[in-house]
């Protein structure tokens, strides 16, 4: 069985300004979604995806990462080869805010590639640095997803 959860952190969640609301059930249904998407042929899998704000990505960044700032995600995956796959993803939601608006695409999109993204990184998916990710088959997989989550 496959189980997504989707959860906010307090201190996004109570910012309730934005457009679309970290918090709402459209936003959580999008991210579940495109998390099940990624996870298709996966037959067991346990994913859980939280939404950071700068300061609290920017933690996870700086700890786990050794990077400084705020980024758009960060996944772990909490299961050894063989088991059902179980894994952590953080979306840092301000980020992902500002992506779409550099990009010029919808924010809805833009959580959805990065929910995907993270969820690929999961299941063992890796992609190099710099302007190659774009001709990665991770990214190339990635956007294939989005493609029919979007719809």
């Amino acid at each position: 069985m496959v189980q997504v959860s989707v959860q906010v952190a307090p201190a996004l969640a109570r910012r309730t300004r934005e457009r679309p609301s970290p918090a709402s059930a459209a936003t959580a249904a999008l991210l579940r979604r495109a998390a099940r998407a990624a996870l298709a042929g996966t037959p067991d899998a346990e994913i859980s995806l939280t939404l950071l704000d700068d300061p609290g990505i920017a933690d996870l960044n700086r700890e786990w990462l050794k990077h400084e700032g705020p980024t758009d995600v960060i996944s772990f995956p909490l299961y050894e080869e063989g088991e059902a796959v179980v894994g952590d993803v953080y979306i840092g939601f301000d980020q992902v805010v500002r992506q779409a608006r550099e990009n010029d695409v919808p924010v809805r999109e833009e959580l959805a590639r990065v929910a995907i993204h993270g969820t690929l990184h999961v299941l063992g998916y890796d992609h190099p640095d710099g302007a190659a990710r774009l001709r990665s088959r991770m990214w190339r997989l990635q956007e294939k997803i989005l493609r029919e989550v979007m719809g």
